[in-house]
């Protein structure tokens, strides 16, 4: 069944906006029942307002670390506890890439 574009207004603006065909096709695809409610711009302000479209994930906690291999000041995702060492992203990535080969 072929659908056919519609015109949907933005409850979050109220401008009209395309609900294409190949749209539809997509959300009937992943088992959407409901159209958008917002147009594409606000959908994105939306997205970006809960971190990347990441809903319910806090955002990360950084901590400022300095490299236990060359002494360069960097952030990492996890609270370092002292036992171990710590390396910036640079030495990080080196350090895999040796370690795979």
């Amino acid at each position: 069944m072929p659908y056919e574009d519609k015109t949907l207004t933005c409850q979050e603006c109220g401008t009209s906006f395309t609900f294409t065909g190949g749209e539809q096709e997509f959300f009937n695809a992943k088992g959407f029942t409901n159209e958008p409610r917002r147009c594409p711009a606000c959908r994105q302000v939306r997205r970006n307002q809960n971190n990347g479209g990441s809903y319910g994930r806090a955002q990360r906690e950084m901590h400022l670390i300095n490299c236990a291999q060359c002494g360069k000041e960097d952030h990492v995702p996890f609270r370092p506890r002292g036992d171990r060492p710590v390396y910036c992203s640079d030495c990080f990535s080196s350090a895999e890439s040796r370690s795979s080969q």
